[in-house]
């Protein structure tokens, strides 16, 4: 166990400013963990409320949809809106918003109060990813593949650990006492606002105009790294928010071990994600995503195709090499507008993630409810194909 002395050492250092640039880059690091623990959230808690409230499947994945919109395709807007100031509001209060209605779920009354609290956590979670990422990467130029992985995986760890976390709640205190959830939030909000609050953000464009003036002139390969992004994001993001869902009513896991399968396979991409940023600033960002979209497919393929450990394997392998990109998207994205760093982040992490969900999320749920949640999960394996395809069209 630690000293009193060095506990105090541990206190006094945190206390003081963040000017550092690893210091900030870990304390952001801590509130992307936190704040994405509760984006991680639905999917574990899917089956009580689908049980709870009678929910169709097709309802479940217009919660999940809603909380993608609320928490991903909102992010663009929160950017904007980070690049002209320079106080890190968003983020100390993203983890607090997130934390308090997320939380809450367990006590809704009925499924519109649901709707309501999985709208306003998720702009808590919208806030802080633009602003966060933004301070993040400032200064740390020569080493920022590597950084943005520090950070993105934080984030990624954090949305892999949700769906146990909530689980291990519920199981130990019943659903009604999931606000129990909410105090890693706080503390995490606390911590942010009395450390980072003398910080400043780098400031972007000043003017409307001239943000998009920046966003034209690199219009092309900014666009084939959204498409990029998007494809990506429709396979992560309908097998965070559904597959514990199938994997309980279809191959027969218990909603615990669902549970756990879920947040084994984004502990995976969090791995993936650290590894793909390491890869990044040595073979470049172009060979990484192709490695990564011709890595996954099969072995994702293979989850569908087989049972038990090999299938199992295939998920959290094929998992692990599609997220190598995330943390390459973002810094690509960056260095083609550095004064919008917040705006393009969004773009890279939260909107494609968003618009992905919002659309696929519905559509994977109406699938299942005319098929099956197998063929309608099984489909999205063609997207890392088609972003095969499309990487090839980025220029070396």
């Amino acid at each position: 166990m630690a000293s009193a002395s060095q506990i105090g050492e541990c206190v006094s250092a945190a206390r003081r400013p963040a000017s550092d640039p690893l210091r900030t880059l870990l304390l952001l690091s801590l509130g992307h963990f936190t704040v994405d623990l509760y984006s991680g959230a639905l999917g574990a808690l899917q089956p009580w409320l689908v049980q709870r409230h009678a929910l169709s499947l097709t309802q479940a994945g217009i919660l999940g949809g809603l909380l993608v919109f609320s928490s991903s395709v909102m992010q663009p807007a929160y950017g904007v809106i980070s690049d002209r100031i320079r106080r890190p509001v968003f983020v100390a209060l993203g983890p607090l918003v997130a934390a308090i209605f997320i939380s809450a779920l367990g006590l809704a009354p009925s499924y519109w109060a649901l709707l309501f609290m999985v709208c306003l956590g998720g702009a808590g979670i919208a806030a802080f990813h633009p602003q966060g990422s933004a301070m993040a990467a400032a200064n740390l130029e020569g080493r920022r593949g590597r950084m943005m992985a520090v950070f993105i995986s934080a984030g990624t760890l954090g949305f892999g650990l949700g769906p146990t976390y909530f689980s291990t709640v519920v199981s130990a205190f019943g659903l009604r006492k999931t606000w129990l959830a909410a105090l890693p939030g706080l503390a995490t909000s606390l911590l942010l606002a009395s450390v980072l609050s003398r910080n400043n953000q780098p400031a972007g464009s000043s003017s409307s105009a001239g943000q998009w003036r920046a966003l034209a002139a690199v219009w092309r390969p900014l666009a084939i790294l959204y498409a990029l992004v998007f494809l990506r994001s429709v396979v992560q993001i309908t097998y965070a928010q559904l597959l514990p869902l199938y994997l309980h009513r279809e191959r027969g896991y218990s909603v615990e071990v669902a549970s756990y399968t879920l947040t084994a396979y984004l502990l995976f991409g969090a791995v993936g994600g650290f590894v793909g940023g390491h890869l990044a600033d040595r073979l470049g960002g172009r060979r990484v995503i192709l490695l990564s979209m011709a890595g996954s497919a099969p072995l994702l393929a293979l989850f569908f195709l087989a049972d038990g450990a090999p299938a199992v394997a295939g998920l959290l392998l094929g998992g692990l090499i599609l997220l190598f990109t995330i943390p390459v998207n973002v810094v690509m994205a960056q260095e083609l507008i550095p004064s919008q760093a917040g705006t393009v982040s969004a773009l890279m992490m939260g909107f494609a993630w968003g618009v992905a969900g919002l659309i696929f999320i519905p559509v994977t749920g109406m699938l299942a409810d005319h098929f099956s949640m197998h063929a309608a999960l099984a489909a999205w394996t063609a997207c890392p194909i088609l972003g095969l395809l499309l990487a090839l069209r980025l220029p070396k």
